[in-house]
């Protein structure tokens, strides 16, 4: 079964539940095989960008290997607002 924008993001928010900010983008044009996502929780603090990266690899393993491509932004809060502010 595809993974769908609803179910990714309910899985993203059961992962990260202190998350304030998650996006799916679907970004295949609807069919559901690529997607993009942004997270931006505090747990992330302190964790580089190749951790982060990991941790989501490794939380949406499953889903992750049912799609033919997966982009992911990986923020805290503070980060979060600081690219807010610059792509304003």
């Amino acid at each position: 079964m595809p993974v769908d924008s609803a179910s990714l993001e309910a899985k993203i928010r059961e992962c990260w539940p202190d998350a304030t900010h998650v996006q799916v983008f679907d970004i295949s044009g609807g069919c559901g095989a690529s997607y993009e996502v942004i997270i931006v929780s505090p747990s992330f603090a302190g964790k580089t960008t190749l951790k982060k990266h990991r941790e989501v690899n490794e939380k949406l393993k499953d889903e992750i290997a049912q799609l033919h491509a997966f982009t992911q932004k990986t923020f805290t809060p503070e980060q979060f607002e600081n690219v807010k502010i610059v792509t304003q």
